[in-house]
């Protein structure tokens, strides 16, 4: 099999905030030829690129795909093979739920070159930012993230109640749109009424919304709030420290303004 004199990187832009890029992922963007982006990356991340690198949209909203997975696999193999240097820009984490896998797959049957550049998932930098820890002495040793949107499964082939019972959070991606499936599963696995629940709109960037209720009001919050993706929900008794913190937050004003 001939190889490419291109080359593709396979990048994490993380969660939206653009000062959470790793320093690797900027060196990519920055000598980049060609960029395709994702609708989660933030746009202010591009303004790093050369400015005669090219910049293609292939971002995929609910119902609403730029480009087909298989339409964008193909661009990177033809500009590779082209001989361009080729970044592939994904929100979070090119390996959790975004596909990388099936890219750098792609690629490789091809015989070209590439390679994936970590980048923070939302579960953990949304959780950061809304101070709710994923795990915490006392209350969780373990979590868990699933998407409720899973190519040709449904949510309750998921067994999402299943998993909520093996792990103490659960960190639900792409969730918006099944909030009552969510609801109704957990619950009718046994989940208790009362666990405490967030979600997290837009996480990590100027328009972040944290919203804390429990499992019973699940829904009903949603449909108050106008909930709308993208949105991670955090199911757990870890949710209870964030209002801890927030309160302590309270005592410090000067000092986390100074921090901030």
């Amino acid at each position: 099999m001939k190889k490419s004199s291109g080359y593709v990187s396979i990048v994490g832009a993380g969660p939206g905030d653009p000062e959470l890029l790793t320093l690797k992922a900027l060196r990519c963007i920055e000598k980049a030829d060609i960029i395709l982006y994702d609708r989660l990356v933030n746009e202010e991340i591009l303004r790093y690129a050369r400015p005669e690198a090219r910049r293609i949209y292939c971002g995929k909203a609910p119902g609403v795909h730029a480009m087909t997975q298989q339409k964008i696999q193909q661009k990177l193999i033809d500009y590779a093979s082209a001989g361009s240097y080729v970044v592939r820009l994904k929100g979070g984490d090119p390996f959790v739920f975004g596909r990388g896998g099936e890219e750098a797959l792609a690629l490789a049957k091809r015989g070209i070159a590439y390679e994936v550049i970590p980048g923070i998932t939302s579960a953990i930098g949304a959780g950061s930012s809304a101070l709710i820890p994923l795990t915490h002495r006392g209350l969780a040793t373990s979590f868990a993230c699933i998407t409720a949107s899973r190519k040709e499964v449904d949510l309750g082939q998921q067994r999402i109640g299943q998993l909520a019972k093996q792990v103490d959070t659960l960190v639900i991606y792409m969730g918006v749109s099944h909030i009552s499936a969510i609801r109704s599963e957990l619950i009718i696995c046994g989940k208790k009424t009362d666990t405490p629940v967030a979600i997290i709109e837009r996480g990590n960037t100027s328009q972040e919304r944290v919203m804390v209720t429990t499992l019973e009001q699940l829904e009903e919050l949603a449909k108050v709030e106008r909930i709308e993706n993208p949105a991670l929900i955090v199911i757990g008794e870890v949710v209870k420290v964030r209002e801890e913190l927030l309160q302590l937050r309270q005592e410090l004003p000067a000092r986390m303004e100074q921090i901030g």
